[in-house]
């Protein structure tokens, strides 16, 4: 596997991605396209066989003093071994700002233990955050 920087190149298979990771919660393809062309996003892709099998996008909010990871996900047939992570840890180290934030959903367990072991913390509930009504846990960390 490797993680390299993603482009506006990489929007079919992060559009793919995106579908098989978040089939209710995929961006629309508008929402894809801004995040793989805003000058300030951090973005990555973790690649295999040619194929992208995890994407990372982190939103520098210099003036707020903190970023919020975008998105991260991973082809479901690759989770559990370490991609998810890598692809965190590559993005925290090129957003230049002391406080990282994402927003995961209450169900997601998985992915709730993985930022707690990397230093996350609770520190919020968006309640109905998603479409479906399910609530979101607002997690921070500070680098």
């Amino acid at each position: 596997m490797d993680i390299l920087p993603a482009s506006l190149r990489d929007l079919g298979a992060l559009r793919k991605l995106e579908k098989e990771c978040f089939k209710k919660d995929a961006w629309p393809v508008l929402d894809l396209f801004a995040v793989l062309t805003f000058p300030e996003v951090v973005r990555f892709k973790a690649m295999s066989d040619g194929q992208m099998i995890g994407f990372v996008a982190g939103d520098p909010r210099r003036r707020d003093g903190f970023a919020w990871i975008a998105m991260i996900a991973v082809d479901p047939r690759y989770q559990r071994r370490g991609i998810g992570r890598a692809l965190l840890h590559v993005c925290e180290s090129k957003l230049s700002v002391p406080r990282v934030r994402l927003i995961v959903r209450l169900s997601n367990t998985g992915a709730i233990n993985l930022y707690e072991k990397e230093g996350y913390k609770t520190i919020d509930i968006w309640k109905g955050y998603y479409s479906d009504g399910e609530d979101g846990i607002v997690m921070e960390k500070i680098l």
